[in-house]
């Protein structure tokens, strides 16, 4: 009995040492030490032996017992802290690894994609960015800048009046003014936001786009002053490839005025269907600021000179990208702003 006694310690033992979870530790605690299990399986056969037998039987079963009972406590925790380490070593974060993508990344809209290249490349030459209100005095939108209340030129503007002194500005032209009173020259400013027409919606036309606006004053500025600018600006804006073109036009603003065309960028020049095969596209009225409005502001004409052009940002986005309709810029389709 002593002999199969050390037996059956030497392969609970040899299993608790290779026991790596809880339950296996629970199994040979129930085979060796359980109702059934084999120590208690000799404890009851003690009954049969001899006093001095049962008494040495007795002795080395709870030495075995107590041993075992201690070895077994020892491997549950000891499994238990494994167990335990493995559990933070799956749950820990490294704070170096990137960040995993939920949800999709969003995208700049196309019409602010162009704002900014347009701004940056305006502030890449010196100008400043000066923003004013879109409800505007009638003074501001119309008379400072050369357009009295008899003036035919505003019939042109289509205009959304609030009340007869008051109405949704019609180009970002008078936030010029507005400049021209408030700052001291010499400025170079690029004055950008939203303006307001009556006008029906289709695929060139919108009740609401976006101008930017470009403003130099200074002394002795000439013609030729505004014409690099615009040269300047066109290519940071399309590319050295495209050329520029000026043809006379009428602004009450500004004179000498002009309109700016470019060499077509989707057919480069040769003549599509986008530029009415004449190989160029309307992109910018400019001049040289009227003296009347200079007067108007505050300033003196014979001393102070003033260039500006305006440019539609939503149109520069059809050119740059080939949208072929405004509406799509306005829409907010998740599956045309995802293109870019």
């Amino acid at each position: 009995m002593i002999e199969k006694l050390e037996q059956i310690r030497l392969e609970a033992l040899e299993k608790l040492q290779q026991a790596k979870e809880e339950a296996e530790i629970d199994e040979i605690m129930g085979s060796v030490l359980g109702k059934k299990g084999k120590l208690t399986e000799i404890l009851k056969t003690m009954g049969t032996l001899d006093k001095e037998k049962r008494a040495a039987l007795g002795q080395a079963s709870n030495a075995v017992k107590k041993e075992l009972e201690e070895k077994i406590a020892q491997s549950k925790a000891k499994v238990a802290e494994a167990m335990l380490e493995r559990k933070f070593a799956q749950e820990a974060i490294d704070v170096t690894e990137p960040g995993k993508q939920v949800l999709p990344v969003g995208r700049l809209h196309p019409m602010t994609q162009t704002y900014r290249q347009i701004r940056d490349a305006l502030v890449g030459m010196g100008f400043t960015t000066f923003e004013g209100p879109e409800v505007e005095l009638d003074d501001f939108n119309f008379t400072k800048l050369n357009l009295p209340p008899d003036h035919p030129a505003r019939d042109m503007q289509d205009t959304f009046y609030i009340n007869d002194k008051v109405v949704l500005r019609t180009h970002t032209s008078p936030v010029e003014a507005r400049a021209l009173m408030e700052l001291k020259p010499p400025f170079r400013l690029v004055i950008p936001g939203r303006v307001f027409r009556v006008d029906e919606v289709d695929a060139t036309h919108s009740p609401v786009f976006m101008q930017m606006e470009g403003l130099v004053v200074d002394k002795n500025i000439t013609l030729a002053d505004l014409k690099g600018t615009i040269d300047t600006f066109v290519h940071a804006v399309f590319g050295d490839e495209v050329k520029t073109r000026f043809r006379p036009s009428y602004f009450p603003f500004t004179e000498p005025s002009a309109e700016v065309d470019i060499s077509c960028t989707i057919c480069g020049g040769k003549g599509c269907r986008v530029c009415k095969n004449t190989g160029w596209i309307e992109i910018l009225g400019c001049g040289i600021t009227n003296p009347h409005e200079i007067e108007n502001c505050g300033l003196d004409p014979k001393e102070w000179k003033a260039f500006a052009f305006g440019i539609g940002v939503d149109r520069v986005a059809n050119l740059k990208y080939g949208i072929t309709d405004i509406r799509l810029l306005y829409d907010n389709d998740a599956r045309f702003l995802k293109q870019f």
